[in-house]
């Protein structure tokens, strides 16, 4: 089919988005318009949107039973007391540093970055209360960070792209590690010494978080410490632990060492609550991704990329970057990328680990324009009016950018 028929489904998908009506809808309403204008027959239409959800599925098994892991860290309080204890640490200095870590270990242990932003805002907010700091300027620290956890983290963007070019997951968040570490650091740059008018008046004294009611830091470490290590056994030694078995089996020992197993069923049911928006909106993906797939439009992402002169190498983060500026999404736009491109940049030479890293660190560069459901909850969170979540996108855009640059140029050097 044509990949003008493929790139209108893809505006319409968006329009619709911006509309605010149902991203799943949108997504499966412009796969069909795509299909159609595309060439192809309705049944065929059908057809190949059924073949790009059959292609998500064993990903969205995986994100409905990561949720265990996400819904006890979050019900128990074992998030926030992590994040307290990298606040403490660190100390009111290092303010930004101490946020933004947060943040990225909260999402490289398999948080969502909005639920991740989310938990650590209440903490960020009443430090920059205490210190008079800009909400938006601690907001830039705590996405950032998200953005540096989400590309190393068992999250839904990275197990879909993993699957998708059929990588080991553990390989796909580890080779991204050292692009993280540089997007923290440059996170915490942006913040620092960029954007005007960080505080609002005189620093004072911080206060401690009463910590009473959560759980202990050792206690709150189980579920994420036990989760690496069992994905860790593939990489050490060459026993495969699917993330379907090492998720729930983390978020289950934690509870359980926290000694709050009777929050076991509703840390379940919270975090399938969470993860079924997700999986529903695969879904929608999922029929996108086919057309998208099936289209010759990967075809003019390669001409294009051919006449401007660019090593082939660029072919996956654009692509995933390109893929989440259309659905304001990381994970829409790592399954998008990973699904339509994976075989194009497999047969030019790049390995399987590095084209999904790649992609995956591609979809953070765009991933929070206005038409996401992303920039809306990050902006609620921290009580900022649209104008004033509008202006910072540049700032996140450049964050993500140095992430797949990072991620490209490491693959270079690498392979």
């Amino acid at each position: 089919m044509t990949a003008i028929g493929a790139l209108v489904g893809l505006i319409v998908s968006v329009v619709l988005i911006i509309k605010k009506i149902s991203p799943a809808y949108s997504l499966i309403f412009g796969a069909i318009v795509g299909g159609l204008l595309g060439g192809l027959s309705l049944i065929e239409t059908v057809l190949v949107m059924t073949d790009g959800v059959k292609d998500v599925t064993p990903a969205i098994i995986r994100i409905l039973t990561a949720g265990v892991l996400s819904g006890v860290l979050i019900k128990t309080g074992a998030a926030i007391t992590i994040s307290n204890a990298i606040v403490k640490v660190l100390g009111e200095k290092r303010v930004f540093a101490a946020l933004a870590l947060a943040t990225m270990l909260l999402c490289a242990v398999g948080v969502f970055v909005d639920v991740a932003v989310i938990t650590v805002a209440p903490i960020a907010l009443s430090l920059g209360k205490r210190l008079q700091i800009s909400p938006s300027v601690l907001l830039i620290a705590m996405v950032g960070g998200g953005k540096c956890g989400n590309i190393i983290s068992p999250n839904p963007n990275t197990i879909i792209a993993a699957e998708n070019f059929n990588a080991p997951l553990s390989s796909v968040m580890f080779v991204n590690v050292l692009p993280a570490i540089v997007g923290l650091l440059f996170t915490i740059f942006v913040v620092s010494r960029l954007i005007p008018n960080k505080y609002t008046g005189d620093l004072k004294v911080m206060e401690v978080e009463d910590t009473a009611n959560l759980p202990s830091l050792s206690a709150s470490l189980i579920a994420p410490f036990v989760t690496i290590v069992l994905l860790s056994f593939r990489p050490l030694f060459g026993i495969t632990i699917d993330p379907l078995i090492a998720l729930p089996i983390g978020g289950l020992c934690g509870i359980l060492c926290m000694r709050q197993w009777k929050n076991i069923l509703p840390s379940m049911e919270y975090g399938l609550q969470k993860m079924s928006v997700v999986a529903i909106l695969l879904v929608g993906t999922g029929t996108i991704a086919g057309i998208i797939k099936n289209s010759t439009l990967k075809d003019w992402i390669l001409d294009i990329l051919g006449r401007s002169h660019l090593d082939e190498v660029l072919i996956a983060p654009i692509s995933g970057t390109l893929m989440s500026a259309a659905t304001a999404s990381t994970t829409a736009g790592a399954t998008l990328a990973s699904a339509s491109f994976s075989q194009t940049i497999l047969a030019v030479g790049i390995s399987a680990i590095w084209g999904a890293a790649m992609i995956n660190a591609g979809a953070t560069v765009l991933d929070h324009l206005p038409h996401g459901s992303f920039f809306h909850a990050t902006g609620g969170v921290c009580e900022l009016s649209f104008k004033q979540r509008l202006k910072l996108i540049p700032y996140e855009t450049l964050i993500g950018a140095v992430l797949a640059a990072s991620s490209t140029l490491l693959c270079i050097v690498w392979q």
